[in-house]
């Protein structure tokens, strides 16, 4: 079957992670907190908030300010968004398969509420993607099937004619099943790969 759309991830394929482990040890080092205990508590609640029932504010008291700190929730909120950093080469090919208006393109990802639409503003992301299947926008997270077959619903697509890009195997997975096409990349695999795979793949670029 032809491919006619394309989903996308956006942490570690056209961005940086946005709240992974890295960035969370630079906020650990930066503002001088307890490392184990900032885990134990990010644990506790990331799944609510990558799910839409929780808000930033309220994880970032459970996580950081539950006590009196010397920086303030807005300082920390900037340093988390500041993390966010492009894969430019990345973005260069999907700037282009988005001006050949050949591909339906939607991204599919785990991200809060907050962090999903600073990121779209902040790379203009907007400018490509039909629509965003973001995990606190649906309730539901990557790898479970129901946030893929959301997105093949939405924009009534057969599995067999999208191929979805993601740096994770364990997200994959469940999209192979469902019958999606899938394809493998990390984002500082540089856009040479990426123009190989999908090329491999069946996609003009």
């Amino acid at each position: 079957m032809q491919i006619t759309t394309l989903f996308w991830d956006l942490g570690g394929v056209l961005l940086s992670n946005g709240w992974d482990r890295e960035q969370r040890s630079r906020a650990v080092e930066h503002f001088g907190l307890n490392a184990e205990d900032f885990e134990d508590r990010h644990r506790e609640i990331v799944t609510t908030l990558e799910t839409g029932r929780t808000s930033l504010d309220v994880y970032l008291h459970a996580t950081v300010f539950s006590e009196p700190r010397s920086f303030s929730p807005a300082q920390f909120r900037d340093f988390m968004l500041s993390q966010s950093q492009p894969f430019e080469e990345s973005l260069q090919v999907l700037a282009e398969l988005s001006r050949g208006g050949r591909y339906t393109m939607a991204t599919v990802n785990n991200e809060s509420h907050e962090l999903n639409a600073y990121r779209i503003g902040r790379f203009r992301l907007h400018r490509h993607f039909r629509a965003f299947f973001c995990s606190a926008f649906l309730g539901v997270t990557k790898p479970d099937p129901s946030i893929y077959r959301i997105a093949l619903e939405v924009l009534q697509r057969a599995p067999g004619e999208v191929l979805f890009i993601d740096d994770r195997l364990q997200n994959l997975e469940p999209a192979r099943a469902l019958g999606m096409q899938t394809l493998h990349y990390r984002g500082e695999d540089g856009g040479v790969v990426l123009r190989q795979r999908l090329t491999a793949s069946g996609v003009a670029v």
